[in-house]
């Protein structure tokens, strides 16, 4: 098989889909604008961690390189929370310690599958910025240190991010059909860093997510695998109490850490330079009307449908594009139409899916993790499946330890919220729940009809050596 396929972005999405084109047999080159990573030292904060879950680990599993990247991981159990009165509530993930979501850095994500990408001998040009493409000359220009270059392409994967060109440039050549919407969220970030202790060990608790949820702004920490943790706060962009258009100096900085924040100034000694020196970054949804083009050319990862990080999920859509469209080519003998028009179908609700739900868990988040309601509603869910758990599997846990497909998850968690209505009311405490009418009605009413969408609740268990 050689037939020459192009994917433009080598970031997370673009290195593992050209792995796995690779791994195919095709003639697989990658185009990015940006350097090679490994020559490049992490920008200061912009190393956004990320977590991965289920259906990560099974992008990572069919390429065969998940036993290369779990060594650099931290695995997170559950959420700490860091209410303003300084004591702290953990809220586990799973059903066990077996189900976990693994934290990992960006960078040394996206380092490790180049790596791959270049072991496996796929041509890998960095410093190569697209400026055009003709889309029914399959032809793409770039502007490179040597000059123009101009190449031609049997298959174009555009793997470009959220601000992809190949979108834009389809769009103007094909209008009305390719429509991208673009909704900015209300709220910017900024990246901190909290150093591990002078003997190595971690600050906070390694294997949690930590949330500080003030209402219309928080916080976050994740492990880095050095035992250091990267926070990112979250705020308005505008309207009080606290927003980034108020803050414009150090002393700013202090008073809204002083206020919401206090328990973390004495682990992170340069948080007002920091906060001042690192770029304020922007978040978006992207949704794609339609992400293929004929059977020449296919959109995955953002430049399909950028979603904010809320559920932790950017990048396991990601991968499931790969392994979604993968499976599709192999089913299809390579037919690239068949398998694009089936992709474009099947993929493109999951991620509206997700996305919509990534936007409700920034709200969760930010004020409702500390909320006593919402709390009470949690510890009653994690009864219902500790009890039931042939039964029951709460959204969260569809959404990242199963491959139950993300519109269904979405659909699930819409009964879910009506039964734990309907479990909760006149209920003073979680323990206290009725377990035999609760098995009546799982049995009678809520499983048939979840297990008639396809709905299991074992958790997915990749393989590893």
């Amino acid at each position: 098989m050689a037939s020459k396929v192009v994917v433009v972005g080598s970031g997370l999405v673009g290195s593992l889909w050209a792995y796995m084109l690779k791994q195919r047999g095709y003639d697989v080159e990658v185009y990015e604008k940006r350097p090679d990573p490994k020559d490049l030292k992490v920008p200061a904060g912009r190393s956004i961690n990320l977590v991965i879950t289920s259906r990560g680990l099974r992008g990572l599993e069919v390429a065969g390189l998940l036993n290369q990247i779990l060594p650099i991981t931290v695995p997170v159990y559950g959420r700490c929370i860091h209410p303003k009165s300084g004591e702290t509530l953990f809220q586990p993930y799973g059903r066990d310690q077996s189900e976990c979501n693994y934290s990992i850095s960006r960078w040394e994500l996206n380092k490790a599958l180049i790596a791959a990408c270049l072991q496996a001998g796929v041509k890998m040009f960095f410093e190569h910025d697209l400026e055009s493409i003709e889309v029914d000359q399959k032809q793409l220009d770039f502007k490179t240190a040597r000059g123009p270059l101009q190449i031609n392409y049997a298959h174009l994967f555009a793997t470009d991010g959220a601000g992809s060109i190949i979108r834009k440039k389809l769009a103007e050549q094909h209008s009305g059909e390719y429509n991208a919407v673009i909704d900015w969220l209300d709220s910017d970030y900024k990246e901190l860093q909290l150093a591990a202790n002078p003997d190595g060990s971690p600050a906070l608790e390694k294997n949690a997510l930590h949330i500080w949820p003030r209402g219309t702004h928080m916080m976050m920490a994740l492990a880095n695998n050095d035992n250091s943790f990267t926070m990112t706060a979250y705020l308005p962009k505008i309207n009080p109490p606290w927003n980034f258009s108020q803050i414009k100096s150090e002393d700013d900085v202090e008073k809204l850490f002083q206020s919401e924040f206090a328990d973390a100034i004495s682990l992170m000694p340069n948080y007002k330079k920091e906060f001042i020196a690192h770029p304020q970054g922007k978040l978006a949804t992207v949704r794609l009307s339609k992400w293929v083009y004929q059977d020449s050319i296919a959109f995955l990862g953002d430049a399909a449908h950028a979603i904010v990080p809320f559920f932790g999920q950017g990048t396991n859509l990601g991968f499931e594009d790969c392994t979604t469209l993968l499976k599709l080519l192999d089913d299809a003998n390579q037919d690239f139409k068949f398998a694009f028009e089936q992709y474009n179908i099947i993929q493109r609700p999951n991620a509206n899916a997700i996305a919509d739900m990534a936007l409700e868990n920034f709200v969760e988040m930010r004020d409702k993790v500390g909320d006593a309601q919402f709390q009470f509603k949690k510890k009653l869910e994690s009864v219902i499946e500790k009890e039931f758990p042939q039964y029951y599997r709460s959204r969260y846990g569809l959404i990242t330890y199963t491959l139950v497909p993300y519109h269904v998850a979405q659909a699930v968690g819409v009964k879910q919220s009506q039964l734990l209505e309907r479990l909760a009311k006149n209920l003073k405490s979680p323990e206290d729940l009725d377990l035999i009418l609760t098995k009546e009605i799982l049995e009678k009413e809520f499983y048939p009809w979840a297990e008639s969408l396809g709905v299991q609740t074992q958790s997915y268990q990749p393989k590893t050596n």
